[in-house]
């Protein structure tokens, strides 16, 4: 299969995770990803959860899955000789992209105003918190940051007085998957007309546009519902849990009370409505989870019957279940990588399949800070062997 991005060569200023998950997507589809690096520290994940190898504090497990195809080059960016690599490198680079606080790239000489000026056509993506405008574009932003910011830390409080910390880091991908929709379509348009792009993607806006139910009601007059999800159900049995749910079908309430052979449920007058259901949720999450509750032997029982209803049903799966699936397994979901301390390393996939096979990664993340320095500056800028080591003599690059 040829790389649906084959020829591609991406700039990557980028760490942590919206602006690397980003990139390890344009990877895995087949571009080449050089990732630059700060001199002597590298991306913060290097430093994270878990380290694939003893004895080593830059291998963290974040850092391999997120960065996995990518070429590492070390630049000290605070001197002007490696803003003159930068700059070279850019020229040679289709995209660049950065997720630097707004303001940062600029002072760093790689801001779009910068590296346009040396490649008019570039695509150029920023991804922040906030946005590169507005009031609050300054403010340095992590996912909790962003999801207190954008109420969705408010609902997930379902009742409670406090709000809880979000396991799920959602602003950082869905700003990373929507930055790469903009960069495909930006080249898209950039082969029609050759022109350049400059891309401003807020993991805000981007978290908030992933609620689906709250945001178009209260923009339109409506009430928000405080309490648990309305129309989602989870019941326990023999000490597992399942969810099922009557909402985003017009026949699954139907369905629901006929596989609970419930009629009087069905035409309670508490019940009639969509709407008449959200404001009497409580009463009937009662009569669902007691059904669900008391009714089947097992979970599994459980699945089979609301199956059988054609209701979406799913038992309520840890992490290490979610592994062992065998779904999963089929669909590649858990790919391997090659890495010098542990042979290989899984990772998880770029979540498609193209032309019915699953994308795989392009090759190991950077195992050392800087360790395709010299084979990108002499390979594909052209630069000296003589040059390297000048740059490098200068603390302007670094390789292991």
């Amino acid at each position: 299969m040829t790389a649906l991005l084959d020829g591609i060569t991406v700039l990557d200023f980028t760490r942590v995770l919206a602006g690397p998950y980003c990139t390890r997507l344009l990877a895995d589809m087949g571009a080449r990803v050089i990732k630059v690096e700060r001199s002597g520290e590298g991306d913060d994940t290097r430093r994270g959860y878990i380290q694939l190898e003893e004895g080593r504090t830059d291998q963290g497990s974040y850092f391999v899955r997120v960065n996995a195809g990518k070429q590492s080059v070390a630049l000290d960016l605070t001197k002007p000789e490696a803003r003159a690599v930068a700059h070279d490198l850019a020229r040679a680079a289709d995209v660049a992209i950065e997720n630097f606080v707004p303001g940062v790239a600029a002072k760093l000489g790689i801001g779009a105003k910068d590296l346009r000026a040396v490649k008019p056509g570039l695509v150029y993506c920023s991804i922040s918190g906030f946005g590169q405008s507005g009031p609050l574009a300054g403010w340095p932003a992590f996912a909790h940051i962003i999801a207190a910011m954008s109420g969705m830390m408010d609902l997930e409080r379902n009742g409670d007085p406090t709000a809880r910390t979000m396991y799920l880091q959602a602003a950082d991908v869905l700003a990373g998957a929507h930055a790469a929709v903009a960069i495909l379509a930006a080249l898209v348009r950039n082969g029609r007309r050759g022109d350049g792009a400059t891309l401003d993607v807020s993991m805000l806006e981007a978290l908030i546009a992933a609620e689906d139910v709250s945001f178009g009601a209260l923009l339109n007059g409506g009430n928000i519902s405080e309490g648990p999800r309305v129309g989602m159900f989870i019941g326990s049995i023999g000490g597992r849990q399942l969810v099922t749910q009557y909402v985003g079908g017009p026949q699954l309430w139907v369905r629901l009370c006929g596989v609970m052979k419930r009629p009087d449920v069905e035409n309670d007058p508490r019940f009639a409505t969509p709407m008449l259901r959200r404001q009497h949720w409580p009463e009937l999450n009662r009569i669902v989870t007691e059904w669900l509750n008391t009714t089947f032997a097992s979970v599994d029982d459980a699945l089979r019957a609301l199956n059988a209803a054609r209701l979406p049903a799913a038992p309520v799966l840890s992490p290490p279940e979610v592994v062992a699936l065998p779904h999963l397994a089929e669909r590649e979901a858990f790919p391997e990588v090659p890495h010098p301390g542990r042979a290989r390393v899984r990772v998880t996939a770029t979540p498609f399949h193209v032309d019915g096979a699953a994308l795989k990664p392009q090759g190991p993340a950077p195992y050392r800070i800087g360790e395709h320095t010299r084979a990108v500056l002499t390979g594909l800028l052209g630069y000296t062997p003589a040059r390297v080591d000048e740059l490098r003599r200068a603390g302007a690059i670094d390789e292991p």
